[in-house]
This record gives C-alpha cells, sequence and structure tokens, in this order.
C-alpha cells in the first residue's frame, strides 16, 4: 500500500473515532463513562501523531541519555514520512471532541459533513486551526456563489501569494544559504538572515492562511483569523495573541484551562504558562531546538506576568503611553522574537549556538566589501525585498490600528481599485515566473 493511501487511511480512521466519539459522549448518562470516551478519543488520535512525528525523536533522545550514563542501546529508529498537517487536522478533531464533552455544541449526525469539517481541504495542511461551533454550522448552510465572496476571496489570495512568491520566497534564498552552513558566515550575513527570517516565516505562513481563507470565502465560507499584525506587538503575550491565533487559543481553551489556568495560584498560573508554550514547542516538530524555543517563550511569557505590576510601564498595553515607549517596547519585542527564530530556523542545536555566535562576530571588512551580495541576491533584488517587506509592514499597520485595507480598497474609485490589483497580479507573475525556485510553505512540515 502507498504512503498517500496509507495517510488517507489514518484520516479516515481518525475521522471516524472522533465522530463516533461525538456521539457516545452525548449520549452517556455518566460523567466518568463521558470522560472515558474522550480519553479513548485523546489516545488514539495522540498516538497516531506521536508515531508518526515524535517515536523517533524520543526513540533517539532516550538513546541518548543512556549513552551518557554508559549504557549503550540500539534505539529503533523508524523509516516512516510525516503525514502532510498531521498536527492540524489532529487538533482540530480533538477541539470537537472536546466541545461536545462541554456540551458547546451537539454532535455532528451527519458524517459526510463531519468528515468535510475535519478535512476542509483549504485550511486542512497548515490551519488555521478551525473550531467545530465556527465552522461546522456553515457547512450546513453554504450559500451560492456571489460576486462580492468571489471578490473578498480572489483579493486575499492575491494578497497572500504576493507575500509567499515575492517576499518569502525571495529572502528564502539567502536566509537558507546562511543556515545551511552557519559557520561559513560572520557579522552581516548571519544578521541579514536572522533579520529576514523574522519576515520570511510571518509572509510564508500568514500567506497560507490568506489563501485557504480566500479560498473558502470563494465558497461562501469563513475561516478564522489568525494573524493580527504580529510585529507590532508591544510583549511577548501580546505577540502570542497575534501570532498564530488558532493554535494559541487551542492551547489556552483545550490546556491552559484545564490545567487549572490561573485560578490556583500565582505558581501554578506561571507552571500552567510555562508547560503550556513547552507543549507548543514541540508540537511544532520533534526537535530539540523546538523544545528550546518553546520553553524559552514560556520563560519570557512568566517573566511578564511577574513583573508586570512592577514595571507597568514597560510591559502594559496602555493606549495612553507615549509614542517613545511604545517604540521602544515594540523594537524590543521584535527584537526577542527575531532572536527566538533562530532556534526555530536552525537544523540543530549546536548550529544555533552557531549562528548566534556569529551574530555578534562582526568583521567590518566583510560589510563593505559586498560579502552581502554574495548568498544568492543580488544587490538589487535585496533592496527590492526591503521595499516590498516595506509595503507589508506598512499594510500590516493599517490593518491593525487604522482600517481593513481590503475594505477600504474596495471603496475607492474603480481606476485605483484595478490599478493596485493589476500591480499586485503583473509583480507576482514577473516574480513567479523568473524569481527563481519556488519554496515549499514552512509549516507544511508540522
Amino acid at each position: 500500500m502507498s504512503w498517500n493511501a496509507t495517510y488517507a487511511l489514518l484520516i479516515a480512521f481518525s475521522t471516524l473515532v472522533t465522530y463516533l466519539s461525538g456521539i457516545f459522549i452525548y449520549r452517556m448518562k455518566t460523567v466518568n463513562g463521558r470522560k472515558m470516551i474522550v480519553a479513548i478519543s485523546f489516545i488514539v488520535n495522540l498516538s497516531i501523531l506521536f508515531f508518526y512525528k515524535y517515536f523517533n525523536f524520543f526513540s533517539e533522545t532516550f538513546a541518548k541519555v543512556f549513552d551518557k550514563f554508559g549504557m549503550s542501546i540500539d534505539a529503533p529508529v523508524l523509516d516512516i514520512l510525516l503525514p502532510v498537517g498531521i498536527s492540524f487536522y489532529t487538533f482540530q478533531a480533538l477541539s470537537y471532541t472536546m466541545d461536545v464533552y462541554r456540551k458547546e455544541i451537539e454532535p455532528e449526525r451527519n458524517i459526510g459533513i463531519y468528515a468535510l469539517f475535519v478535512s476542509y481541504f483549504p485550511q486542512l495542511v497548515a490551519g488555521p486551526i478551525e473550531r467545530s461551533k465556527h465552522l461546522l454550522p456553515q457547512l450546513h448552510n453554504f450559500s451560492q456563489l456571489n460576486y462580492e465572496n468571489l471578490r473578498a476571496g480572489f483579493l486575499l489570495m492575491l494578497w497572500g501569494f504576493f507575500k509567499k512568491i515575492v517576499i518569502a520566497d525571495r529572502i528564502a534564498v539567502l536566509v537558507n544559504t546562511v543556515y545551511d552552513d552557519p559557520g561559513k558566515y560572520t557579522g552581516i550575513e548571519t544578521f541579514a538572515a536572522v533579520l529576514l527570517f523574522s519576515f520570511q516565516i510571518f509572509c510564508d505562513f500568514s500567506a497560507y492562511t490568506d489563501i485557504a481563507r480566500g479560498v473558502a470565502r470563494l465558497m461562501g465560507i469563513d475561516l478564522m483569523k489568525n494573524f493580527d499584525s504580529p510585529y507590532f506587538s508591544k510583549n511577548i503575550t501580546e505577540f502570542w495573541r497575534r501570532w498564530h491565533i488558532s493554535l494559541s487559543t487551542w492551547f489556552r481553551d483545550y490546556l491552559y484551562i484545564p490545567l487549572g489556568g490561573s485560578r490556583k495560584g500565582k505558581e501554578r498560573t506561571y507552571f500552567n504558562l510555562f508547560f503550556v508554550f513547552l507543549v507548543s514547542g514541540l508540537w511544532h516538530g520533534a526537535s530539540m531546538n523546538f523544545v528550546i524555543w518553546g520553553a524559552m517563550h514560556g520563560v519570557l511569557i512568566v517573566l511578564e506576568k511577574i513583573y508586570y505590576k512592577r514595571t507597568s510601564w514597560f510591559f502594559s498595553i496602555k493606549r495612553d503611553a507615549s509614542l517613545s515607549i511604545k517604540l521602544f517596547r515594540g523594537l524590543f519585542t521584535f527584537t526577542l522574537v527575531t532572536f527566538l527564530w533562530i532556534f526555530f530556523r536552525a537544523d540543530t542545536f549546536s548550529d544555533s549556538l552557531i549562528v548566534i555566535q556569529n551574530l555578534f562576530n562582526w568583521d567590518m571588512s566583510r560589510v563593505f566589501n559586498g560579502e552581502l551580495y554574495k548568498l544568492g541576491l543580488t544587490s538589487g533584488q535585496i533592496w527590492l525585498s526591503v521595499f516590498f517587506i516595506g509595503i507589508m509592514l506598512l499594510v500590516e499597520y493599517y490593518n491593525s490600528f487604522v482600517a481593513n485595507p481590503i475594505s477600504l480598497l474596495l471603496k475607492q474609485h474603480i481606476v485605483f481599485r484595478w490599478s493596485v490589483y493589476l500591480i499586485l497580479i503583473l509583480t507576482t507573475l514577473i516574480f513567479g515566473a523568473y524569481g527563481g525556485e519556488q519554496q515549499q510553505f514552512i509549516y507544511f512540515q508540522f
């Protein structure tokens, strides 16, 4: 049996388990019985996720631990491919089980509708992770094609293609060159790669969300917003309210709150926050780098909670704060996030340390002799990418703090609107055809 057929059967099996779980939970009279069915649904689905995504990681980790104590063991390693989007559809299915258990929704009786909910193709492989109470009712009431949905959907898709093809895929050339051999580059090259990866991952991931939301909108389906200008956040807590919103709220509702949230004292609250971000890091990938990345975000979130009242001028998000304070907090938060992306992007922990070391190892002769322009992009391509990043940031700022750019654009004169459309279309087509090798969406690996 081919891998594709195996993965299709896995999705079908997971779908059937969670579908039946919802019905049995609804019919079960006792609390213990309902909890048992929830446990079965979680064990089955998380076991599949563990087998495909984490078995080799934990097997190799245990082998290294035993080796440290002088006990060599032959750890089994499975030669299997990771199913695309397994983390996303697993979490979406499990959220349905919990929603039925909490009586927030009634179980879906139509297995076809439920299967469509779990495997809805626009957001199947990289989110957003939809909630049953938001998406399921819409699947029962498909609206007919109409001009407004088509126009809004195509605009979202066009903006997504622009961010992916024109920005993310171009700067990926420079980023990949440095991260593929981090020991070879220092100073300006490393700094450029670290900085540009922040924009690459945002444009890449948010582009997929925009395209998915756009495709769904064509069919009259409204998918949840997954990004809200995260790089304009004033602290790490706010960053996670704006970045990958569907995952952040999933962990809040289905892990943080069940653990006790903030209801069991300060120490327990700090532990819950740290644990949630530790798990979030592991969710992103079976690698120690992701664990460290998640843990460090957890530490920063806890520190913000501890010192919030003592240094409220720094951590708070007050509207009456001066522009200089807001700017300082924003730049400081962006710097922290960008620095932590090193662990997310580097292939190994040792590579992360090399990048960090070389980030502070500046050779000024390399700054002025054009070493930056020997990383796969010409000087013109680099500065053009910087220009497009500036355009993207301007749109993001406007979207978060002024008004929805798409709604605003649709109110403009037809000549202005179509000028913007044509510029975006032509730029995307030109870069798509002549911009070099296209890059896979980063979050496909999760």
